[in-house]
């Protein structure tokens, strides 16, 4: 039968080549998915990660919305070159509560899943205001309205909607004991939804990212946002070889 089969009616033939493609997506699907849900290493046993606060979250929408990924990518390849200039190689476990993932590909920009703390407040307000007056050889575009009002009304929902995706957020006591548990108490109050613009505010208040505390913008947001990325695991507590062989 294949002997005899001419690729020309393949091509010729709209629902002969969509049966086709389907099943090939089908198949190259599940020869990639179906092995994740097969084995116990797909992410690492790492400790500090954690979901983001109000304030972060709100903040990662915006970097969202300005289309941020479609120049920076959040994934360092486990790589030496990589290594040495971005830091440590992503892990799976760091975005295990991100809905979608930020890892990109493209670096019109540089990588940014290790900048939390590299820089301070000061420093990336001004370089999401005008990039070029403190990277003279900039091509990223000013975001002057960052400094706009945030609008964190409806900030509770979000995190709802979080929650459905399975982020552990909590809405009942059980919840957020349960966070105590995980997280720690800290942590743990950050995350309780019925609280959610409080603690928003709260954090904009004593982070003061943007250098404003009379008002929380969407730069207090994102610099909230941008300065915890990379900063939750504490690689100085793991060994080489207990990471390798999640490469």
């Amino acid at each position: 039968m294949l002997k005899n089969f001419k690729h020309e009616r393949l091509e010729t033939n709209a629902g002969l080549l969509l049966v086709a493609t389907m099943l090939s997506i089908s198949v190259g699907g599940l020869v990639e998915i179906a092995p994740l849900f097969l084995i116990d290493d797909t992410m690492e046993k790492v400790d500090g990660v954690r979901p983001y606060t109000p304030l972060e979250s709100r903040g990662r929408d915006i970097y969202i919305r300005e289309g941020c990924y479609t120049c920076h990518s959040q994934m360092i390849r486990p790589f030496r070159d990589e290594a040495l200039r971005y830091g440590h190689y992503s892990l799976a476990a760091e975005s295990k509560y991100d809905h979608p993932f930020q890892w990109g590909s493209k670096r019109t920009g540089p990588d940014l899943a290790r900048v939390g703390g590299k820089y301070s407040n000061e420093w990336q307000v001004q370089h999401l205001i005008q990039p070029k007056s403190v990277v003279p050889e900039s091509v990223m575009p000013n975001y002057p309205w960052l400094m706009s009002p945030l609008d964190y009304a409806d900030v509770g929902d979000r995190l709802r909607a979080l929650r459905t995706t399975g982020v552990p957020y909590s809405l009942s006591q059980a919840e957020y004991d349960a966070n105590v548990k995980q997280f720690g108490a800290e942590v743990a109050k950050t995350l309780h939804i019925p609280d959610a613009q409080k603690n928003l505010v709260a954090q904009a208040q004593e982070g003061n990212y943007d250098g404003d505390r009379a008002i929380v913008t969407e730069m207090d947001g994102l610099v909230a946002y941008l300065q915890v990325l990379g900063t939750m695991v504490d690689f100085s507590k793991y060994k080489p070889e207990d990471l390798v062989k999640y490469r």
